[in-house]
């Protein structure tokens, strides 16, 4: 019945993208989970993924990943009761708030870095380091080809 519909009768690369999405995604979390920071739930990977070393307004994060401000606050304000950020003054505008990362925020941020960069290093050696560099020139390129057509980021 499918097939009325013309599906493809392979994996079509955007059901294999949001799969890989999903699987890098939870691995994040268990990486958090088993470096002792129970709390961490999927959906503060947005928050990891936006905020800049020297803080954001959670405006610009919620922007930047494409989700209403409303959202990002929610998240904002579930990791702030979880120790991991914290809301200031923004010293350009006092009107608006900073989000930076406490202490406890940066360790699980530099834990997640370094989890990256070995999970990058084991999938460079899993598959061999030239076919890993074309899947990110491949992927790295695709992203620009739709960027260029759809001008969003």
């Amino acid at each position: 019945m499918s097939r009325d519909l013309g599906q493809p009768d392979f994996k079509p690369l955007i059901a294999l993208a949001w799969r890989a999405d999903r699987a890098l995604q939870a691995d994040m979390v268990a990486q958090a989970h088993r470096a002792g920071h129970p709390g961490i739930k999927p959906a503060h990977n947005a928050v990891f993924a936006t905020l800049q070393p020297g803080g954001t307004r959670a405006a610009d994060m919620a922007a930047r990943y494409g989700m209403t401000r409303q959202s990002m606050g929610e998240l904002l304000r579930d990791m702030e009761a979880l120790g991991y950020v914290e809301m200031v003054p923004d010293p350009d505008d006092r009107r608006a708030k900073l989000v930076r990362y406490t202490p406890a925020g940066r360790e699980v941020a530099a834990g997640g870095y370094r989890h990256i960069r070995e999970s990058e290093e084991r999938f460079a050696r899993e598959v061999g380091v030239e076919d890993f560099a074309t899947m990110r020139r491949v992927l790295t390129r695709v992203y620009e080809l739709l960027e260029a057509e759809h001008g969003r980021s």
